[in-house]
């Protein structure tokens, strides 16, 4: 009876792709790029993580630029440790200890930080396969929609959920619209587009010479090892203020700690998750590219590569620290364990919605003009 019992088990579980090697074979095998194309400007990506590959658009010449990091391949995003292009959670950004507590019950994650879990551990949902529920290459609203159902328990967090990822094309704009909807339990939810961005391509060098602007008042303040204490500062008088455009490169050597920026802004104007805010504006002088952020996240991580190093992406382009920036809408890192903070606790009856609206244009507003 034993050794019927365990055959069946070995067939089961070959049926289901469990085996390893026939799991990894299909796996790699399903990873496909696919593209959107409005005109002259088009994006790939991938179902891969739901990961953005390319966004290609012209610069003030007219020359067509590949605007994001990432690799030639679709397939070598299972081997990317940078997060290039990803759709990063359960929750993106970091969790203090690896652990948090939701309704009087501990949860423990799995710590790939030191102590602490930062993007939901080793294997999340940057590193799986996404379903594509929809996909319009061209038209007026090119578009693609991903899904992905993470199960509960799932790097140790509760409860099932059902999640889509949507690529969306408009006039010289990119939406990225996630949502998550919790099945059984309430569990904490951080979706966020990990884009590496360098307006200039991405081959032509460092971001220091972007100039940027943040539309954030404060920061939420980080210990020794970037977990938010729960405290906020004021961005004035410091490397962190935005408010008004700076070069990147400008006080960037003030923040030898961290080697560059890599902090959560709060971002100003009215609050609400139905409200979508202008979180930030960058320029590029050289290839006359200017991108404007629009979300309806409060938070804003605000990251210059500083961790990637020697990583050799498209076109055998190797990047280095430095390389492009990420401006990530988000909750505030660490939430589930501030009470203070927004909450990011999602139930069955309060699902999940966090836009991202990229607009381009090679149209320099006025405060970039003296750069």
């Amino acid at each position: 009876m034993t050794k019927i019992f365990v055959l069946s088990c070995v067939l089961f579980l070959a049926a289901s792709g469990f085996v390893h090697g026939s799991h990894e074979k299909k796996k790699k095998d399903d990873i496909k790029l696919f593209e959107l194309k409005k005109g002259d400007f088009s994006i790939k990506v991938t179902n891969w993580g739901a990961t953005l590959v390319s966004v290609i658009l012209p610069d003030k010449n007219g020359v067509l630029g590949d605007i994001v990091l990432g690799y030639d391949s679709p397939k070598a995003y299972t081997n990317d440790s940078s997060y290039f292009g990803a759709t990063v959670g359960r929750v993106g950004n970091r969790i203090g200890g690896a652990q948090f507590t939701l309704n009087g019950v501990h949860y423990k994650l799995v710590a790939n930080e030191g102590n602490n879990t930062l993007h939901s551990g080793p294997k999340a949902f940057s590193d799986v396969l996404w379903n594509v529920e929809k996909y319009i290459k061209e038209g007026d609203r090119p578009r693609i929609t991903f899904s992905y159902h993470s199960f509960d328990g799932e790097g140790g967090f509760p409860g099932d959920l059902l999640v889509t990822v949507s690529y969306i094309l408009g006039k010289n704009s990119l939406s990225i619209i996630m949502k998550a909807k919790a099945l059984n339990k309430p569990t904490p939810v951080n979706l966020l587009n990990h884009a590496y961005w360098n307006l200039g391509n991405h081959n032509s060098g460092n971001i220091l010479n972007e100039v940027v602007q943040i539309f954030g008042s404060q920061v939420t303040l980080l210990d020794d090892h970037l977990i938010p204490t729960g405290k906020f500062a004021s961005v004035k008088g410091t490397p962190y203020d935005f408010l008004e455009p700076h070069r990147v490169g400008e006080r960037i050597n003030q923040l030898p700690k961290t080697n560059g920026y890599d902090i959560n802004y709060v971002l100003d104007g009215a609050k609400g998750k139905e409200i979508i805010k202008l979180g930030a504006i960058v320029v590029d002088k050289k290839s006359g590219r200017v991108m404007k952020l629009f979300t309806n996240a409060p938070g804003l991580q605000f990251y210059t590569a500083n961790f990637v190093e020697n990583d050799k992406g498209k076109g055998g382009f190797v990047y280095q620290p430095r390389s492009a920036l990420c401006l990530e809408s988000q909750a505030f890192p660490d939430s589930v364990n501030h009470p203070n903070f927004p909450s990011t606790i999602v139930t069955p009856q309060k699902p999940y919605k966090h836009v991202l609206l990229l607009k381009f244009s090679t149209k320099i507003p006025h405060a970039f003009s003296h750069f």
